[in-house]
């Protein structure tokens, strides 16, 4: 029980009935979204807006793969570009939020199946800031990331996001950042500013991951690859699909499921994001 005494006391001053914040995994698609003003950006601002002001943010982003799990325990996390090729001003962005180590530390003890590290080197990568920062443009909420292990099963990431259901309840908003389909080896550069350009199988994936999630089949979402030929198409490696299993284990039976920027990018990229709550 000592490793739940830094929870109480980060979270001894929140009513748990008053809030129980909902759970998103957004599609984050290009870097370039962090500083344009387009549709997807607009949905994070208005979301921003409608939903409750957490307390903090953690973000389970594809663009932290670890050995092990590890959280950000900094006070003051940097901002990481992890890209080339684009304009100067993309990589002039600094999002100055804060970090929170108590939570940091109490989300370690919350995960019971693994030892999870606290991380003083990594940040913000663009998976986190490009989103966070059009839903919070002051900086001024604690943002933390959680690494995923890319060594473990999907079965294994659903359940270790299972133990961080408590946190909903006491003003925490989690965010898993991916893209539910997301293969850039074949996206068709010239459609890009085609709107909702996607090829057949990346439309019919797209719905089929659709249609699971709005039926609550959590089971045949983590078997992914057993749910169509399409399947590796769409994920030909998943480290941007994991993230939506973090916020998928998060679900329970009262909450509604919505979509959001739901959209084909490029031939082989989604942007359908999902509110659970």
């Amino acid at each position: 029980m000592a490793t739940l005494y830094p929870f109480y006391n980060w979270t001894q001053d929140l009513k748990e009935e008053d809030v129980k914040l909902p759970v998103l995994f957004i599609g984050h698609g290009s870097p370039m979204n962090g500083i344009e003003d387009n549709e997807f950006s607009r949905t994070w601002t208005k979301m921003g807006q409608d939903i409750p002001k957490p307390k903090a943010v953690i973000v389970i982003s594809a663009h932290w793969l670890t050995r092990g799990t590890h959280i950000t325990a900094m006070n003051h996390p940097k901002t990481i570009h992890d890209f080339g090729g684009f304009p100067q001003a993309l990589f002039d962005v600094q999002y100055p939020a804060p970090g929170n180590p108590e939570l940091a530390k109490a989300t370690s003890g919350l995960i019971t199946t693994t030892d999870v590290g606290l991380d003083h080197d990594w940040g913000l990568d663009h998976g986190t800031w490009t989103v966070v920062r059009h839903m919070y443009p002051n900086a001024d909420i604690p943002v933390l990331q959680l690494s995923i292990d890319y060594n473990k099963p999907p079965q294994y990431h659903y359940d270790l996001a299972k133990q961080l259901a408590s946190l909903r309840k006491k003003g925490v908003l989690i965010i898993g950042s991916g893209n539910m389909v997301h293969n850039l080896r074949m996206v068709a550069w010239d459609k890009l500013a085609e709107p909702e350009y996607g090829y057949d199988w990346a439309v019919e994936m797209n719905t089929i991951f659709k249609n699971k999630i709005t039926d609550g089949n959590h089971k045949a979402l983590i078997d992914y690859e057993k749910l169509d030929k399409s399947a590796k198409l769409a994920i030909p490696t998943p480290d941007h699909y994991y993230p939506m299993l973090y916020t998928l284990a998060l679900q329970d039976s009262k909450d509604e499921t919505s979509f959001f920027n739901d959209k084909a990018v490029g031939g082989s990229l989604t942007m359908t994001s999902v509110k659970i709550g």
